[in-house]
Order: structure tokens, then C-alpha cells, then sequence
């Protein structure tokens, strides 16, 4: 249990039979009346979030995550595998509950999964990937960083907006959380 004058970003609850993470917060405490605190609170499951009021001191569950890094071994079908580094498990997740970055993740790498009562919450990229390029426009001579870009498929499938010198074969750093290109590796 957990009180809400404990709530700070990142705190994760268990409301109405789900976990929430604490987005914002606020303590509040007016000239006439009792103190509560008003918050932001992320479905994280659904992804929805809400504005909810507590009573100051209240009480909450705090919800039990277990975080554990996995590697991502193969792909059979539309779901990908991953191995549990400690207990050499194998858990099966599909790209619905991996999220948009799923066209990220390559062979052998290794991620951090969230579980809740041995079910899949949320799972972790690291925050760059280095991708090789196997589709792109071939580069032409004179091509600078900062005349424009084009779009690259790296080996992944996932579509890159690259400088216009980057050719095929080159590998290039790739943020996950939004797919921008930061570099060549």
C-alpha cells in the first residue's frame, strides 16, 4: 500500500483491477477544507490516461512490477521470442504488446520487460539501435549532411529518413522512440 502523499512521477497503482503510472501530480491544499492531491494517471495496458482526485493519506495498492531483461532469439510467425537472461525462460509476445518500436527490434537484442501477475505491461528499448541500411536511393557525389534527406529501409523493415550520402550496406544509429536518424556507426 502506498499513500497518496507519496505519489511522485513514475509510481505505479493498481486502480479499479489495472495498473496506472503516476504522470503528474499535485498537492493541494486549499484555505477551507481537507488537502488532497489531484493527479495524471497512464493506463498502462491501454495506453488512456485520466485526471483523479485522492484524499490526502489516502491509501492505494502499489503495484508489484517485475522488471526482467530478456533477448529477443527469434521470431516464429508474427510473434517474436524472448529469453529470459537469468532463468533462460522463453515468452512469446506479439507486436501488439511490444507498441509502434516493434519494427526496431533485431535478432539478440536485449530488452527490458515489465510484468504484472506474470502478464506483459510494457517493454523497454533501449533509447538507440544500430541498423544496417538495405534499401535507399544510391548517393550521388556532392550529397552533404545538410542538403535534405531520403527515406532507407534498415533490416529491420522499419523506414528511416536518412542524409542524402547514405548508401546501402552502411550502418546507422537509430533512436527508438521516434525513429529519427542520429548518426553513422
Amino acid at each position: 500500500m502506498i499513500s497518496s502523499n507519496d505519489f511522485r512521477t513514475g509510481v505505479s497503482i493498481e486502480l479499479d483491477g489495472s495498473v496506472w503510472r503516476v504522470v503528474e501530480f499535485l498537492h493541494v491544499k486549499p484555505g477551507k477544507g481537507s488537502a488532497f492531491v489531484r493527479t495524471k494517471l497512464k493506463n498502462v495496458q491501454t495506453g488512456s490516461v485520466v485526471e483523479r482526485t485522492f484524499r490526502a493519506g489516502e491509501t492505494v495498492p502499489q503495484a508489484n512490477l517485475e522488471k526482467r531483461t530478456m533477448q529477443h532469439t527469434y521470431k516464429e510467425g508474427d510473434d517474436l521470442v524472448f529469453m529470459d537472461m537469468e532463468t533462460y525462460e522463453e515468452a512469446r509476445l506479439t507486436p501488439a504488446q511490444i507498441g509502434d518500436r516493434v519494427q526496431y527490434i533485431k535478432e539478440e537484442m536485449e530488452v527490458n520487460v515489465l510484468f504484472w501477475n506474470g502478464q506483459v505491461m510494457e517493454v523497454d528499448l533501449p533509447t538507440s539501435v544500430v541498423l544496417e541500411v538495405v534499401d535507399t536511393d544510391p548517393g550521388v557525389k556532392g550529397d552533404t549532411a545538410t542538403g535534405g534527406s531520403k527515406p532507407a529501409i534498415v533490416e529491420t523493415g522499419a523506414q528511416v529518413m536518412v542524409p542524402l550520402f547514405i548508401s546501402i550496406g552502411e550502418r546507422i544509429k537509430v533512436d527508438t522512440r521516434d525513429g529519427s536518424y542520429l548518426g553513422r556507426e
